[in-house]
């Protein structure tokens, strides 16, 4: 709780805890916020100023017995919380449904967790539901992708001022693993899957419109490895794993590129920056071995060459990667014992990290 000390809290996460991860966010007043599963819920470390280097003591927000999370944020810096969570119900069996919440400030109690049920008809038990992927829209729309029990693609939408929708179809069958969703300045947001088949796409044909109908794209992806990211105006590139060339990108005008970089299980991270006057994208995944791996190339010149360093940090799953209020990148991994640990961009060419930090 406030006040104490961070290390006293921060406690192996047991191997019964579905909930892995860590998250990662910019408020309004430009400090950042990391997330961690912990007992009670989501531990919750702040930034005493932007652009740190200095975190509080970490607080608790309670979690109802959530086995994934998806975090994502408004224009305005709210923050989003969407999790599957499972119950025990009366027979024995287990439900699930998924629920969401919203932090309005900085280091402010969240709202309470509100369900949202789920896309399978009542009395289907929910065992088979994956996890919530989410993202808001630039019309301020927030978009929950799910891949239901029977390997469709459901989504739900809520509208400005908190009116849901109900739980749409995506066309597609046979969906493994979880989607990549990426909401495009256009207004626009689009879908990726993995199948045995091949990966699926879909977007909406205009900002808060229907969707059209699924395209199958030449990529092979390992279930649960695509990411998305907008790399043009109104464009998005793709990356996951590819069993036989390792990490891969794609865009609709362009064939798969393999980048390498020796991934383990999970989506890389991915996020946009300037360096060297270069406008950079900025890849962080689980590598084979365990530990953080960053790679960095130029912005849909992948062609030219992704380079690859390991941290030699271990990571339990993806990093978080975000930037501080003076637009340095920052990383975040959770180890195995729990322990969430930071590292920012120096002043330096290229990008590097100065020591990391634990929380």
């Amino acid at each position: 709780m406030p006040g104490q000390d961070a290390r006293a809290t921060s406690k192996v996460v047991p191997e019964t805890e579905a909930l892995r991860g860590i998250w990662l966010t910019r408020g309004k007043d430009g400090r950042l916020t990391a997330y961690v599963p912990g007992d009670g819920g989501l531990r919750r470390w702040t930034e005493t100023r932007p652009g740190g280097p200095g975190w509080g003591a970490p607080d608790v927000m309670p979690a109802p017995r959530l086995t994934h999370l998806a975090v994502t944020q408004t224009a305005e810096a709210y923050v989003h919380f969407v999790g599957r969570r499972e119950r025990t119900a009366a027979d024995g069996g287990v439900t699930v449904d998924i629920v969401h919440a919203i932090q309005y400030q900085t280091g402010r109690p969240p709202s309470a967790w509100h369900p949202l049920g789920t896309p399978h008809k009542e009395g289907h038990r929910g065992g088979p539901l994956g996890a919530p992927v989410a993202v808001v829209s630039r019309p301020g729309e927030l978009h929950i992708a799910v891949r239901d029990g029977d390997g469709g693609m459901r989504l739900l939408r809520e509208k400005p001022g908190g009116r849901w929708g109900v739980w749409g179809v995506l066309h597609g069958k046979n969906i493994k693993g979880d989607p990549a969703v990426v909401a495009l300045d256009s207004g626009c947001v689009t879908v990726l899957a993995a199948t045995d088949e091949g990966a699926l796409h879909w977007q909406q044909a205009e900002p808060g419109g229907r969707w059209g109908g699924s395209e199958r794209l030449g990529v092979t992806l390992t279930p649960g490895s695509p990411a998305a990211l907008e790399t043009a105006p109104g464009s998005a590139t793709y990356y996951g794993t590819d069993p036989a060339d390792g990490v891969v990108a794609y865009r609709a005008d362009s064939g798969p590129m393999p980048l390498g970089g020796t991934p383990g299980e999970g989506a890389p991270a991915v996020i946009r920056t300037v360096l060297d006057g270069f406008d950079c994208t900025v890849l962080a995944h689980r590598g084979t071995n365990g530990c953080a791996i960053v790679g960095v190339g130029v912005t849909e010149k992948e062609a030219d060459g992704v380079w690859w360093s390991d941290t030699g940090v271990p990571c339990l799953t993806t990093p978080a990667l975000i930037h501080d209020a003076q637009g340095r990148v920052v990383m975040a991994v959770t180890g195995a014992d729990g322990v969430p640990r930071v590292a920012r961009q120096t002043d330096g060419p290229g990008l590097s990290f100065e020591p990391w930090r634990e929380l």
